[in-house]
């Protein structure tokens, strides 16, 4: 994951996408809800930590299985290390969700 404020890279994380038979939407989107703790209804109660919905039930969020970061894993939603989730939330909540653009590209 490319944060860009102005052109200007903030920050490069590694994240993982979805895995084998799952698929993680691409596209341009806007944050559609900021949840600092949510658990998921779809798959068993999983930790989704700081998470930004921006398509439906897909969301950026932290998870727990850092071990996993760099290649696909998830059930369609953008994983990242639970601190630049957190970094990336509160970039989010300052400069606000309509000014926030979310690119997600293969």
């Amino acid at each position: 994951m490319v944060v860009t404020d102005h052109g200007q890279v903030m920050a490069n994380w590694p994240v993982s996408t979805a895995r084998k038979g799952k698929v993680t939407p691409v596209g341009n989107f806007r944050p559609q809800m900021l949840k600092r703790w949510h658990y998921s209804s779809l798959y068993n109660n999983a930790p989704m930590l700081w998470s930004i919905f921006y398509s439906g039930n897909h969301a950026i969020h932290g998870t727990d299985q850092i071990s996993r970061l760099g290649r696909p894993a998830s059930a369609g939603c953008v994983r990242l290390h639970p601190d630049h989730a957190r970094s990336l939330f509160a970039i989010v909540r300052a400069v606000g969700m309509a000014a926030t653009r979310i690119r997600v590209q293969r």
